[in-house]
């Protein structure tokens, strides 16, 4: 406007002052064309949009780059941000499901997509959808419970969404997304919760220390028992061990019991055997009666003395017998 009047005021005074100039219509000529050029010239942002009216009627939208409109028959009536734009929802207070206070407050994420409907759909579309959104929430917070409320964000995100999204298309408006920044019960709730989150952390410390008990009895009983295990089979195994030991020592000296019983009896069966034997025999029974005599003070006497005689006398034969025979 400023650009028309200096336009005008322009071509009034060279007008009047210039009646007879031969530089006045060239001037005039030119002073219009500038402000046609200055009216009618328009670049348009990038992610931008411009409602243009003709006469007062909607006629186009200005795409982002340069265009050209009609001076004095268009103008600029709306201009409109493309880009996603966020929206703090106001804290507003919702009663729940079972008549708890409950404030909230959130954030909406809204795009224009259609500017002639953002323009003409609604008179204020960032007010509608602001309220639209407040009056959704309560709706949704009143079907839930409390404790549902705060396990069930995404289900309210989503539902407000759908809502504002069906209402938006009316106004040119898609609702993006919508996230939910606080949920704040009264005081008295928040201490119950509290207490409430107390009692079951140690009710599961409780729990824990009583499982990890049950577990170090077990691990202690299965510990014994293994060790018990364990003992058993090692005294199975030295008891074996030893009666295979003394089975072969009992093999072996029977082995070497038979072989000297077989030696002997080889012995006896081959020339002069019998009279060592007799020999032997004699010699053994004089040093057993001479082996008493020195272990003790009791004498014991043959009851027939002539025994020891004839062993000798046998003996002292034998001996004879031998020196001849060598």
């Amino acid at each position: 406007m400023l650009f028309k009047m200096l336009g005008v005021i322009l071509a009034t005074i060279a007008i009047a002052f210039s009646p007879v100039s031969k530089f006045t219509i060239p001037f005039f000529v030119l002073a219009v064309v500038v402000v046609f050029v200055i009216e009618g010239v328009r670049i348009v942002p990038q992610q931008n949009a411009w409602v243009v009216e003709r006469l007062g009627k909607f006629h186009g939208v200005l795409e982002p780059g340069l265009n050209v409109i009609v001076p004095f028959l268009d103008r600029i009536a709306y201009k409109h941000l493309l880009k996603e734009v966020p929206l703090d929802i106001p804290e507003q207070v919702c009663i729940t499901r079972d008549n708890t206070q409950l404030a909230v407050d959130g954030i909406i994420y809204y795009q224009v997509v259609d500017p002639r409907l953002a323009s003409y759909g609604s008179s204020d579309y960032v007010l509608a959808i602001s309220q639209l959104a407040q009056t959704a929430l309560r709706s949704v917070i009143g079907k839930m419970e409390l404790d549902r409320t705060f396990e069930s964000r995404d289900e309210i995100n989503h539902t407000i969404v759908q809502v504002l999204d069906d209402a938006g298309r009316t106004w040119g408006i898609k609702v993006l997304r919508y996230e939910i920044k606080s949920l704040t019960p009264p005081e008295a709730i928040l201490r119950s919760m509290q207490a409430q989150i107390t009692a079951e952390r140690e009710k599961r410390a409780v729990i824990a220390k009583s499982e990890g008990q049950r577990q170090e009895e077990i691990n202690i009983a299965d510990g014994e028992k293994q060790a018990a295990v364990l003992k058993s089979e090692g005294q199975k195994t030295a008891a074996i061990n030893k009666a295979q030991g003394e089975a072969i020592a009992l093999t072996t000296v029977a082995e070497a019991t038979a072989t000297a019983v077989r030696q002997v009896a080889s012995a006896l069966a081959g020339e002069g055997g019998m009279e060592a034997a007799n020999l032997k025999v004699a010699q053994l029974y004089i040093d057993a009666f001479a082996n008493l005599a020195k272990t003790g003070n009791t004498l014991i006497v043959p009851s027939n003395l002539t025994d020891v005689a004839t062993m000798v006398s046998g003996a002292m034969t034998v001996m004879e017998k031998a020196r001849k025979t060598s």
